[in-house]
């Protein structure tokens, strides 16, 4: 018998991917397509729904052909999606009635404030684990509805569906035939109970949401449906899906309760798992579904830093201060320090522990010995500091230290920012060999879902080790660089 593939669809905030993988966890081939960054207004974010899918459907070809495979070849699909973007379209011509809202918009902080004056915020965290936030799918939802011409009542009717991009993308490969969404997706939507497992009936009538417009909710490791036959030239399996953060932790093979990752993506997050038990923070860390397979769920804490990667980017694009990320390692082994700057990357608002939509990026400490060099640096230490910030909430939410940090996304290749961030934490940081480990966990929930793989172990035995860094930096100067940065975040918060 011929070798079969999983072919994993990355559809990320900046880019849409495909990576084909062996039984090995091994890249048979990639192929990528960056699309349109739209900020109608400050604090806006948006993308095409459409230029999603297209390009999606593009880079699969694409990866295929390179490969010189054809649907034959492919067990199953995976999917693995920027989380809580929101897009809502007509159920029979699958237009979408709008632009897509992206995760890090922030258009409904005002309404976002109005909800927790009426004292939700504590009722809404019992439900569904996260905070009242812009950053979520449920009031973007809500901002459609209210603010597209005809929207409500096209909703009301039953003419309209949400989904977050996986919902969006398995609706598309399956010709309209199949709505649905995974665990780990809804549980980021703040419209789904995490402990129930369920819509939740209060929030969507807070919310005034017509729950006929939600995807039905299925594990993470599964068969959907199988794609059109004219995509591809032949019917594949769509087998896994879950948010990106939570196949990279499955990705990092992150199975056992209190194993940790942290993805330097567009932006940061991390998460550790925390099993069958959904760990409460009171530190403004999210509650979260990690994954579900077959009747069995289990969840992870999560901290996310909205601004991460992003930074990086800002440099290049905007300030045109380095012409690659590539060379940020360079730039930043060759000086001593910061000079004494931080950088607070508060583009759209901070995330957790702070949670203050209003906060607005900032660069303190200047003084005329600062150098564009040492901004870049900056820049590479403050992805490290807001790691560390998160994983000393989790820590003391859960009563245990961290024994290491796994790391992916691809800063991670970057060695000055993985050596800091281990001088930071005080703790080994594992990069793997795979830094990729976000397409690999939605790969492994596909491929387990068909028995490519038979067992979470066969998983294992596929993760190596890249390189370890080990803490190397005296506890009074971490102490030092900590206190600046924390003084340099309250700088920017805005108290509201």
């Amino acid at each position: 018998m011929a070798e079969k593939y999983v072919m994993a669809l990355d559809q990320g905030t900046t880019s849409s991917r495909c990576i084909i993988y062996d039984r090995k966890g091994e890249q048979i081939s990639i192929a990528q397509k960056e699309f349109r960054q739209l900020f109608p207004q400050a604090g806006w974010v948006e993308h095409d729904p459409m230029e999603i899918w297209e390009t999606q459907l593009a880079v699969a070809r694409d990866a295929m052909e390179k490969a010189g495979l054809d649907a034959s070849a492919i067990d199953s699909i995976g999917i693995t999606n920027q989380r809580e973007t929101t897009i809502v379209w007509d159920k029979e011509t699958g237009e979408p009635v709008y632009n897509a809202i992206v995760w890090q918009c922030r258009r409904t902080s005002d309404y976002c404030k109005q909800l927790k004056k009426q004292a939700l915020n504590v009722i809404f965290k019992s439900k569904t684990g996260l905070l009242i936030d812009p950053y979520f799918s449920g009031t973007k939802i809500r901002w459609i509805l209210e603010n597209v011409d005809g929207a409500r009542g096209r909703a009301e009717r039953g003419e309209l569906l949400f989904g977050t991009v996986e919902t969006w993308l398995i609706w598309n490969l399956t010709g309209g035939r199949v709505h649905v969404t995974d665990y780990s997706n809804a549980s980021r939507t703040m419209l789904f109970n995490i402990y129930e497992l369920c819509w939740d009936e209060f929030i969507l009538d807070k919310l005034n949401i017509p729950e006929c417009m939600l995807p039905e909710v299925k594990p993470s490791s599964c068969i959907y449906g199988e794609t059109e036959e004219s995509l591809f030239g032949g019917r594949i399996k769509i087998a896994g899906a879950a948010g990106d953060q939570q196949a990279a932790l499955f990705g990092q093979t992150c199975f056992k309760v209190g194993e940790a990752k942290n993805t330097f993506g567009t932006g940061g997050f991390v998460l550790i798992n925390t099993g069958g038990n959904p760990v409460k923070s009171s530190h403004g860390l999210l509650t979260t579904i990690a994954w579900g397979i077959g009747d069995r769920v289990e969840y992870a804490l999560e901290g996310s830093v909205f601004v991460s990667g992003a930074l990086i980017q800002w440099l290049r694009d905007k300030m045109e201060i380095i012409k690659s990320a590539k060379e940020t390692e360079e730039i930043a082994f060759g000086v001593e320090d910061t000079a004494g700057a931080y950088i607070i990357p508060a583009f759209t608002g901070l995330g957790a522990p702070y949670w203050d939509p209003y906060a607005r990026g900032a660069i303190v400490g200047l003084t005329r010995g600062v150098t564009k060099d040492h901004i870049v640096r900056a820049a590479l230490e403050s992805m490290a500091y807001q790691t560390y910030d998160l994983l000393e909430a989790m820590a003391d939410d859960l009563g245990q230290d961290l024994d290491a940090l796994k790391v992916d996304g691809g800063a991670s290749a970057n060695n000055f920012l993985l050596q800091f961030q281990a001088d930071i934490l005080g703790c080994e940081v594992y990069r793997p060999v795979c830094i990729e480990t976000t397409s690999l966990g939605a790969a492994y929930l596909a491929g387990l879902a068909t028995g490519y793989w038979k067992s979470k172990e066969d998983v294992l035995d596929n993760w190596q080790i890249d390189k370890v860094f080990h803490p190397d930096m005296m506890k009074e100067r971490r102490e030092q660089l900590l206190e600046g940065w924390h003084e340099a975040v309250r700088r920017t918060l805005t108290g509201i």
